[in-house]
C-alpha cells in the first residue's frame, strides 16, 4: 500500500459496495474494505464511522445540494412545487444509475441497512422542512410539504431503478408529481 493516494473515500465506497455484492453485508468487514481499496483500516475510519456508512457515501452532500435547491426557488413557488423544483436537483448527482441500482440492492438485502435509509431520508426531509420555515412557511405544512416531497421522491426512485429503460430521474420524478396530483385532486375530506 502506498503511503496516499487521492480518492481514498470513493474506492472505499466502491469497494464496500462491491463486497456487499459479492459475499454479503455481513460478512465483509472494515479490514475487508480497507484491503480491497488498497488502504488501512485506520484511513477507512478517517472517512467513515462504521461499514453501514459505506452504503450512504455522499449522502450529506446530497442533502445540502436539495436544501441549497430549495433555497434558491423562486420565493413566489407554492411550497410543494419548490420541494419538487429541489428534489429535481438529486438528478445532478445520481448520474449513474447502474451504482444506484446496486447500492438498492445492498440496502433492500439487509434490514439493518433499510433502517438506516429511512434514517437518512428523514433526516433529508427535516432538512426541508427547515428551508421551508425559512421561507416564511408554517411549521405544520413545511413538515407535511417535506414528508410528502420525500415520499414522492422515495417512490420516483425505486420506480427509476425498477425500470428496464434508461430515462432521467427528473422524468420520473415529474410522473410521480402528477400522480400526486391527480390522487389528491380525486379526494375530499369526510364530512364533519
Amino acid at each position: 500500500m502506498g503511503r496516499w493516494q487521492p480518492g481514498a473515500e470513493m474506492r472505499l465506497a466502491q469497494a464496500g459496495l462491491e463486497l456487499f455484492l459479492e459475499q454479503g453485508y455481513e460478512c465483509t468487514t472494515v479490514a475487508d474494505i480497507a484491503q480491497r481499496a488498497g488502504v488501512t483500516p485506520r484511513t477507512f475510519f478517517r472517512y467513515f464511522g462504521d461499514k453501514r456508512e459505506v452504503v450512504f457515501a455522499g449522502g450529506p452532500a446530497l442533502q445540502a445540494h436539495v436544501v441549497a435547491a430549495l433555497d434558491a426557488a423562486p420565493q413566489d413557488l407554492p411550497p410543494l412545487q419548490a420541494v419538487h423544483r429541489a428534489l429535481d436537483a438529486v438528478g445532478d448527482l445520481l448520474t449513474d444509475r447502474d451504482w444506484s441500482c446496486r447500492r438498492h440492492a445492498v440496502i433492500i438485502s439487509h434490514a439493518e441497512l433499510q433502517e438506516r435509509e429511512l434514517s437518512k431520508l428523514s433526516a433529508l426531509s427535516t432538512a426541508l422542512a427547515e428551508a421551508l420555515r425559512r421561507r416564511d412557511v408554517d411549521a405544520a405544512e413545511a413538515a407535511l410539504t417535506a414528508e410528502t416531497g420525500v415520499l414522492v421522491f422515495r417512490t420516483a426512485f425505486e420506480r427509476w431503478i425498477a425500470e428496464p429503460a434508461e430515462r432521467p430521474l427528473a422524468d420520473v420524478l415529474a410522473e410521480c408529481f402528477v400522480q400526486l396530483r391527480v390522487l389528491a385532486g380525486g379526494w375530499t375530506p369526510p364530512p364533519g
